[in-house]
């Protein structure tokens, strides 16, 4: 690693985020969360919010819904510009370790099967493909697959 990533922190989500969270949505998704989706997340007491910052920039961010003993991964998003530099990974890993000392003892995620990049970080994490969603999302009848970590 470059000293580059000294810049980097990985923090809560805060009120004040929720612009730039919505700009990275839309930049990212084609069906993307809009601000209200997004405040109802910030309000919501199962979910956990945690974005990276780069500079004083945030980079991306990722929201998780701790629900019993599982965890359910609602978002993942780097910006455009920032994309292809580990962000996304350093997210994952952050979630992965407050799954792990928050007895979470499974993570799940639906992924667009045509999202390669995503699917191939989440394998690197030791996600494992265990199931798929017909005609999950809205915008083209794509199916998701359903990816799970066991951690215990």
């Amino acid at each position: 690693m470059g000293s580059g990533m000294d810049d980097v922190i990985i923090r809560e989500m805060r009120y004040s985020d929720l612009d730039e969270l919505a700009v990275i949505e839309q930049a990212s998704f084609s069906v993307p969360w809009t601000r209200g989706m997004l405040e109802e997340e910030y309000f919501n007491s199962l979910a956990r919010y945690r974005v990276i910052e780069y500079q004083g920039i945030i980079a991306g961010y990722i929201g998780m819904w701790h629900i019993m003993d599982e965890g359910h991964i609602t978002n993942l998003a780097v910006r455009p510009e920032f994309r292809r530099r580990g962000f996304a990974g350093k997210l994952l890993q952050d979630l992965i370790d407050y799954a792990a000392e928050n007895d979470i003892n499974a993570i799940t995620l639906e992924v667009r099967v045509s999202n390669i990049p995503a699917i191939s970080l989440y394998e690197s994490f030791g996600f494992q493909v265990e199931g798929r969603r017909k005609n999950y999302y809205a915008d083209n009848g794509e199916d998701a697959l359903i990816m799970w970590l066991k951690l215990r």
